[in-house]
């Protein structure tokens, strides 16, 4: 996918407002003005920020319109990819999860420029995170599939979606997760790179061994 069929897919997919548009080209702008200081995003990627970055975020929100009413939890969520493209995107109450110093602050900057008002930082460990449920919840480069689960399984009932943008090697982390985890997935292709894929899971929960629980 080119720039401009990045963009053009988000005008065709996305009702975006003039203003919600200014606020994706300053995301962008701001991506690129920050790379110098610390690691956001592969330089491989410079070049090609809307279709590697913004609408393969924005896709997202594609299979999250049967999700419940709620807060869309992001995990690591790192450049702000795909939490601050899917705030700009959607009304929904966002929370970012990210440990890193220099990440939170990179993120609360983010919220404040763009004034995005449903967005709030959590600087944390998922582990670490208080129990709470999720309508939504997202994690891009995060961890495979099974220690993804594990570590945020407090954050979900089963009801809460997951949509796990996963490469190359999403249905051979979906298979090595099996055993420890039930539920209903579905292995969706990416809009921005047909050999990549998304995991879109619900009713996820830990299988019990015998003489558990």
């Amino acid at each position: 996918m080119s720039e401009e069929e990045a963009r053009a897919w988000i005008m065709a997919h996305r009702d975006v407002p003039r203003e919600t548009w200014g606020r994706l080209e300053r995301f962008v702008a701001i991506l690129l003005e920050a790379m110098g200081e610390q690691n956001l995003i592969a330089e491989s990627t410079r070049d090609h920020v809307w279709a590697r970055h913004i609408a393969d975020s924005a896709q997202l929100l594609t299979y999250a319109e049967q999700a419940d009413d709620g807060v869309w939890i992001d995990l690591g969520s790192g450049a702000g990819l795909p939490g601050v493209v899917i705030a700009i995107l959607s009304s929904r109450p966002m929370l970012l999860v990210e440990s890193r110093r220099k990440r939170v602050d990179f993120l609360n900057g983010v919220i404040a420029e763009l004034q995005l008002g449903n967005v709030k930082v959590f600087a944390g460990r998922t582990e670490v995170m208080p129990a709470m449920t999720a309508a939504v919840i997202s994690a891009r480069a995060y961890a495979p599939l099974g220690r993804l689960l594990c570590s945020s399984a407090h954050l979900a009932d089963e009801k809460t979606l997951w949509i796990l943008p996963k490469g190359r090697n999403a249905q051979n982390e979906l298979e090595t997760a099996r055993p420890a985890w039930q539920g209903v997935f579905h292995v969706e292709p990416s809009v921005t790179d047909p050999e990549s894929a998304i995991l879109v899971a619900r009713n996820v929960k830990s299988v019990k061994r015998k003489g558990q629980g």
